[in-house]
């Protein structure tokens, strides 16, 4: 051991130059990815606000959406489960298709108007995109797992503009409690990369900057934010099992696929068109800006939560993170009027706390909490992550993702169960308690 820490720097440098390349090419392409679908959704967004009649083809559109992954994409359906599967056992490198049909799957869904993110589609393709590679370097083990971690942290950084939040990301969500650093620097330089490539694309992220008052820190404030915090990881925990039970629900009484997201979307269509508001399908960017400024009902966060669930229990293709943020920043808002907190912090925190529960990605949320809100709003921000990824428990969106370490001393749980199937594991005291 004593030999070999005196050549760690020969050791070092090759792989630096090793990845940096690779990592260079990940961000390529997972930026222009990203560029691609910002600009899609920007239109389908735009389009769907000016023809509102075209909600009403929301079941012929998740129809469509189901027939042609059906038919075409059976190997890649389970999308952000599949890439982390991959990574923890490597079977077969992803099929490129995953991209294209996870971009129209996605602008499907928000151009009729269903309630999804962008994030698990940018994910996709960077990932699928990155694995492509593989097919050239001929990589195997570690290096196959960096790669597709780095395409992660690329699609992630380039879709949200958070190019920390980004890498830590990639890292941070494969496994509970355990982090592989190896994949670090190909992560980070994939990331800012990716960031860079989408704005050079001419494509802008949303501003969700504010300039909140920040209090200082009393036993009160700490209070209040470790309440926040917890009520943030019990809505994130709800958010991941209603939308998993949805998900049972359908597959169990639908057999044929298609269907799943025609029925669905024409609840979500009956929805939409009783409540006479458009306010909670699609990203909901605008509201979640308007959190930051206004008092807004205190219902927002449950509707958005309910028709994001049913639109992605259904099958519909998008992700989960932008609605996190309008159930977090609307339940922030909303907890405003009882907290002792700004209602912009507020929103903030509660922005980022949501997806940390329901993610299980404490620090990657606080550094993009710190990114989007700035670092005088990060000792709050950082309560708000960690308390709700302590409340959200064992559970999440991501159902291949694994448990590496409990998050609780006093429970022992056994290491590489998956979150799907740690529910059925049996679960003791730690030694610490036995004794």
């Amino acid at each position: 051991m004593k030999h070999l820490r005196q050549f760690e720097l020969f050791i070092a440098l090759p792989h630096l130059i090793k990845w940096l390349p690779i990592s260079f090419a990940i961000g390529i392409f997972a930026g222009t990815a990203s560029a691609a679908l910002l600009a899609s959704l920007e239109w389908a967004t735009d389009w769907r606000e000016s023809h509102r009649w075209i909600i009403a083809l929301l079941p012929l559109a998740g129809f469509l959406s189901g027939l042609i992954y059906h038919h075409f994409g059976q190997s890649v359906e389970a999308g952000n489960n599949l890439l982390l599967e991959e990574i923890h056992n490597p079977k077969d490198i992803i099929p490129f298709r995953m991209a294209p049909l996870v971009l129209l799957g996605t602008d499907l869904t928000h151009l009729f108007g269903g309630s999804a993110g962008r994030e698990g589609t940018a994910l996709q393709m960077g990932a699928s995109l990155a694995d492509q590679l593989t097919k050239i370097l001929h990589f195997k083990g570690a290096n196959r797992r960096i790669l597709l971690t780095a395409g992660i942290s690329g699609g992630f950084a380039s879709v949200f503009g958070t190019p920390l939040a980004g890498t830590v990301f990639g890292l941070e969500v494969l496994a509970i409690g355990k982090i592989h650093y190896d994949a670090l620097f190909p992560s980070l330089i994939a990331a800012i990369v990716g960031n860079q490539v989408t704005l050079l694309w001419g494509l802008h992220h949303t501003a969700y900057r504010h300039a909140p008052i920040i209090p200082t820190i009393t036993i009160w404030q700490l209070i209040s934010a470790i309440i926040a915090g917890a009520i943030f990881g019990i809505v994130a925990r709800l958010f991941a099992q209603v939308t998993h039970k949805i998900n049972h629900l359908f597959k169990a009484k639908i057999s044929y696929p298609p269907m799943r997201p025609l029925i669905g979307g024409a609840m979500i269509a009956a929805i939409v068109g009783l409540s006479g508001t458009t306010k909670y399908i699609g990203l909901g960017i605008p509201t979640i800006v308007d959190s930051f400024y206004t008092q807004l009902p205190p219902g927002d966060f449950a509707a958005k939560l309910s028709l994001t669930a049913l639109t992605l229990g259904a099958g519909f293709k998008g992700g989960e993170v932008t609605p996190l943020f309008f159930i977090g920043a609307t339940l922030g808002n909303a907890l405003s009027l009882l907290l002792a907190l700004p209602t912009p912090l507020l929103a903030g925190m509660g922005f980022v706390g949501v997806f940390a529960g329901a993610a299980n990605t404490p620090i990657a949320s606080t550094l993009m909490g710190i990114e989007l809100f700035g670092l005088e709003s990060g000792v709050y921000i950082g309560i708000s992550c960690v308390v709700s990824y302590l409340f959200s428990g064992h559970s999440g969106i991501y159902t291949a993702q694994r448990i590496g370490l409990s998050k609780y001393s006093s429970v022992q749980l056994e290491e590489g169960l998956t979150l799907a199937t740690h529910k059925q594991a049996k679960v003791e005291p730690s030694d610490d308690i036995k004794s």
